[in-house]
């Protein structure tokens, strides 16, 4: 080795070290920002932020059921719509109010990184902030325009026309309960049941609500506006009352028509995976095998009740195609799943209907939890993406979604509540 190679090496072998520090430096720095990043106390500090954001959303999502109410109120005031700036604001609300659930999911997702999930929780709670500031100023303003160019009688009269108007679209709920007692069975609508009592005691307390508010309105001292809020809340409560059992004969009516050509095309199915069984290589042909005669004994249980009991019959029937599809899911061609989605999409569409109209029923008043209201909103857009898309098994693979988030709310809304009983 000569004198040139020596000083090459003298030169390269401490470079070498510092650049192979540098190097090693660099990816202790990237693995302890990661570690940093994703560490438990990221995991909690992103806990605390979603926390805080879902509270925010949870007053948000109140604070817009509010906002319609004063659109509802002003309307009967007014005999024709709330003024355009309410209109407007309403509006708004309703659009960040829908952006900041999926805002909330997306941030929840297990898969962000908890940083992140940290900011754009705190993102989420700012616009929420700012949403609520602006709602409760256009609810501010009208208000005091209510005060200084409405009188009290006048709004009692309003009040009393939006009484007048919601019995005339009522008519007699008992009438629609007693056509369900004929066609099904009590544990197909006990929701319409329900909410006939909740129909009829909204109204007596509208009833008393409007009677005290007259009342009052002879004064001029008093103000009436307390109960005719009052009047209007229990209103729409009758009114919401009154849709949920029109819903529910609307369902238990389409299911008993339809509950017959779905258990066919249940058969149709099971007969389908039959054939394509005897072509699969034997522990595959086991597999399905084993879940065809699943298939078979749900449907022998299902049927001989069918027919008063269709809702639930149809339910259970989707949910029995959505894992017969599961596990046919590598031996369908294209032509199969096509066939097959179209098959199964309109009995999962009610399926999924009734779903999330359980779910409403159990999420009353915007009384449940932040976790519950989630899902029926993700549910309820899961139901309106497949009806929207042409792709009939991309809309049978939201409709089993919307299925899943609304049976998710329910069970969430129940255990809400009954933790909120035992408190």
């Amino acid at each position: 080795m000569d004198l040139t190679e020596v000083d090459l090496l003298a030169w390269l072998v401490p470079a070498a070290v510092v650049f192979g520090s540098a190097a090693v430096l660099v990816v202790v720095v990237v693995l302890a920002v990661r570690f940093a990043r994703r560490a438990p106390a990221a995991r909690r500090r992103a806990a605390a932020e979603l926390g805080t954001a879902g509270a925010a959303l949870v007053q948000l999502d109140d604070a817009v059921d509010e906002l319609d109410l004063e659109v509802g109120l002003s309307g009967a005031l007014y005999g024709g719509g709330a003024p355009p700036s309410l209109r407007r604001a309403r509006m708004t609300a309703q659009h960040a109010r829908d952006e900041a659930f999926v805002a909330y999911r997306d941030a929840g997702d297990p898969r962000v990184v908890p940083a992140d999930a940290a900011r754009a929780a705190r993102d989420l709670h700012r616009r929420i902030e700012r949403e609520l500031a602006t709602i409760e100023a256009a609810r501010r303003e009208h208000r005091d325009w209510i005060q200084a160019n409405v009188g009290a009688s006048e709004q009692v009269a309003g009040a009393e026309r939006r009484l007048a108007e919601l019995r005339a679209r009522m008519g007699d709920p008992g009438a629609l309960l007693r056509e369900l007692e004929q066609r099904a069975d009590p544990e197909e609508w006990t929701d319409a049941a329900r909410a006939v009592d909740d129909a009829r005691s909204a109204v007596a307390e509208a009833e008393r609500r409007i009677a005290a508010a007259r009342e009052i309105a002879a004064d001029p001292t008093r103000s009436a506006l307390e109960d005719l809020a009052g009047a209007e809340r229990a209103l729409r409560r009758a009114d919401a009352a009154s849709r949920t059992l029109e819903e529910t004969h609307r369902l238990v009516t389409q299911a008993g028509l339809a509950v017959s050509d779905e258990i066919a095309a249940a058969r149709s199915a099971v007969r389908s995976a039959t054939s394509i069984r005897a072509a699969l290589p034997a522990d595959q042909a086991e597999r399905l095998g084993d879940e065809i005669r699943w298939a078979d004994q749900q449907l022998d249980r299902i049927e001989p009740t069918a027919a008063r009991r269709p809702v639930s019959a149809n339910e259970a029937i989707a949910r029995v195609r959505d894992r017969l599809d599961m596990a046919l899911a590598d031996a369908h061609t294209a032509q199969q799943r096509l066939h097959g989605a179209r098959t199964a999409l309109p009995g999962t569409l009610a399926a999924a209907r009734s779903a999330i109209g359980h779910a409403e029923a159990a999420i009353p008043e915007h009384t449940a939890g932040l976790d519950a209201r989630v899902r029926l909103d993700a549910a309820r857009r899961e139901l309106a993406a497949a009806r929207q898309t042409q792709d009939p098994v991309e809309a049978l693979d939201a409709a089993r979604r919307a299925i899943r988030h609304a049976e998710e709310a329910k069970a969430l809304a129940n255990h809400h509540r009954l933790a909120s009983a035992g408190e």
